[in-house]
């Protein structure tokens, strides 16, 4: 077994539609659970208290508690460099850019590997490429 970091994003309520955004874009299993069934009572019981999706990207969340931090990251990029062939990589980028914001545009660079970042409608930042085949 590898050991690799897994985001786990608080989200300002809105973590249902987070998660099932990523899903959308990345595929896999996701898995939802609200903070009733985990028997909490501190929020709405239909707020996320847990959310997992798996599969080629592995990202986690729940909602903020209220008057908690939510997710706002500077100077941190989520990396999908190589994680993927070309064209896999290409519909990540442009899905994650639906309703988002590109920062720079997926393109070749001078050394020959192709590159592009987008801020994502959730606020988070993305790095995509690729090794020309």
């Amino acid at each position: 077994m590898t050991a690799a970091p897994v985001p786990y994003v608080l989200f300002p309520g809105n973590a249902r539609e987070a998660l099932g955004f990523y899903h959308g874009v990345f595929g896999g299993s996701l898995s939802l659970f609200t903070r009733e069934q985990f028997g909490r009572t501190d929020a709405p019981g239909d707020a996320i208290a847990h959310g997992e999706l798996t599969g080629v990207v592995h990202l986690s969340g729940a909602d903020a508690d209220a008057g908690g931090p939510a997710v706002r990251t500077e100077g941190l990029m989520l990396s999908l460099l190589g994680t993927a062939d070309e064209a896999t990589l290409r519909a990540w980028f442009a899905g994650l850019a639906d309703g988002g914001r590109v920062v720079d545009d997926l393109q070749e660079r001078p050394w020959g590997a192709s590159d592009g970042q987008v801020v994502d409608r959730f606020g988070l930042h993305w790095l995509i490429g690729f090794e020309p085949s």
